[in-house]
């Protein structure tokens, strides 16, 4: 016997797994860019407690929600770690591990095995996907240093390197009008 709990799973992964598809065509795919997502805290995949803050004001922040069984997610790995590559030491990239049909040992044994050069952390209440009207996995957020979004996108061709880029040129504060001369 099919448990309303076990249907609301396989319903709630079949959305986030058709929703890059859909949402495509869109113009404003989850939280709008110009916005700050409210505060969230996650957990590590140790269970530890995590203020996505701490990484806020520093650097540029990439965000992607992410699944083990998401093959659009396989697919965005390479331009993930490409993007990682020539900007990690300038940007920080979190992907955010969503609690459908997957456990935090679930991440962790897939981690093991596929290794990845990103900060997971885990949204076991889905208190991110929220913050950021998350529609999917597959779907990035890139915040400036002041925490505003900059870009979001969802699928498997999005252009991780431009959205950086746009990030790193925002000023950290408006800069001072030109002198004028007498």
């Amino acid at each position: 016997m099919v448990t309303a709990c076990a249907v609301r799973s396989a319903l709630s992964a079949g959305l986030l797994f058709l929703a890059p598809a859909v949402l495509h065509a869109q113009d404003v795919i989850g939280i709008p860019v110009g916005e700050t997502p409210p505060p969230v805290t996650l957990e590590s995949l140790t269970g530890d407690s995590v203020a996505l803050s701490q990484w806020i004001g520093k650097k540029p922040v990439l965000v992607e929600f992410w699944a083990t069984w998401c093959p659009i997610c396989a697919e965005l790995l390479p331009r993930m770690e490409a993007a990682q590559k020539k900007f990690g030491d300038r940007a920080e990239f979190l992907v955010v591990a969503v609690a459908v049909n997957q456990s935090k040992n679930t991440v962790r044994r897939h981690l093991e095995r596929h290794p990845m050069p990103f900060t997971f952390l885990w949204d076991g209440n889905g208190a991110a996907v929220r913050a950021f009207d998350a529609p999917s996995t597959s779907y990035i957020a890139v915040l400036d240093t002041s925490g505003k979004v900059v870009y979001t996108g969802v699928g498997a061709d999005q252009n991780i390197e431009a959205a950086i880029e746009t990030a790193l040129r925002r000023p950290l504060a408006a800069p001072s009008p030109p002198l004028r001369r007498p």
